[in-house]
């Protein structure tokens, strides 16, 4: 579903939340790809940016992160969770670890990550999630995951209400497994691998035209009302100033929608 609305710009940038009762600038920083921690501070002070996608991995960057809670706790929207999560009482360990670790009485987004792979969402799990939630150290309970069969059914299914996926021009397969089974008014959908890793920047082998931009990969995941933020890694300030000034184009046309789609194919055909 790519969004038509051309009437406001803000509303193409700003998007609420659901269960976070915050809103959301919807280019999410993920400090985990060099970008310094100087730069993540300048881009939480002097940017419109405020979804943060953060784990205790990425520790240099953790004082930036306390100093954002400290100075606006109702501006930011922290999401994170353990790399680990097989064990409910995991969970809840990592929980009370970082709310001492940050200062914060609450987590707004908890997710475990791969789920599948390095996490398990098993009757313990799902409890401990559920439960953190009721008691208000968390507002929000997901996960990052790849299965997209599985994802659309646990946005139908489960108390999961936020799913972390890969959603991009070259592989757009959420719209058909993920997306039809979302209550947008429920589930917070966050894409990443916009770029896919990189290879949407390049040219494939047999492509005569256009290139696609950062700008314009982050665009076509925000041009589809089901998402309501998506990820960046920049490597520096100047890769985020220029993503974020791409965004103020809004959302894609239609033209722009199909060159975006033929490029994706072509890229994923030439890998």
């Amino acid at each position: 579903m790519i969004n038509t609305n051309d009437n406001s710009c803000a509303d193409f940038l700003q998007r609420p939340i659901p269960n976070v009762g915050k809103a959301a600038y919807r280019l999410g920083l993920a400090v985990s790809k060099g970008i310094k921690a100087k730069a993540i501070e300048a881009a939480l002070t002097d940017t419109p940016v405020n979804y943060i996608y953060w784990t205790p991995l990425f520790w240099k960057v953790t004082p930036v992160v306390r100093r954002a809670l400290a100075r606006s706790r109702d501006h930011y929207i922290l999401a994170t969770g353990p790399i680990l999560g097989y064990f409910g009482f995991q969970i809840r360990r990592f929980v009370h670890r970082m709310l001492r670790l940050l200062r914060t009485d609450y987590l707004d987004i908890l997710q475990i990550h791969w789920l599948g792979r390095m996490s398990a969402l098993n009757e313990g799990v799902e409890e401990a999630l559920v439960k953190l939630a009721e008691e208000g150290k968390v507002r929000a309970v997901g996960a990052s995951i790849h299965d997209r069969p599985r994802a659309g059914k646990l946005a139908a299914e489960s108390a999961l209400n936020h799913l972390m996926i890969r959603y991009n021009a070259a592989h757009p397969g959420a719209e058909k497994d993920i997306f039809p089974h979302v209550d947008r008014s429920r589930t917070n959908i966050c894409a990443y691998t916009a770029t896919r890793w990189g290879k949407l920047l390049e040219r494939p082998g047999d492509w005569q035209g256009e290139l696609m931009t950062a700008g314009d990969c982050y665009r076509f995941c925000l041009s589809n009302d089901y998402v309501n933020v998506v990820l960046t890694g920049p490597k520096n300030e100047k890769q985020l100033h220029e993503s974020i000034a791409a965004l103020e184009k809004g959302p894609l046309s239609a033209e722009e929608d199909q060159w975006m789609r033929e490029f994706g194919l072509s890229v994923r055909g030439s890998s």
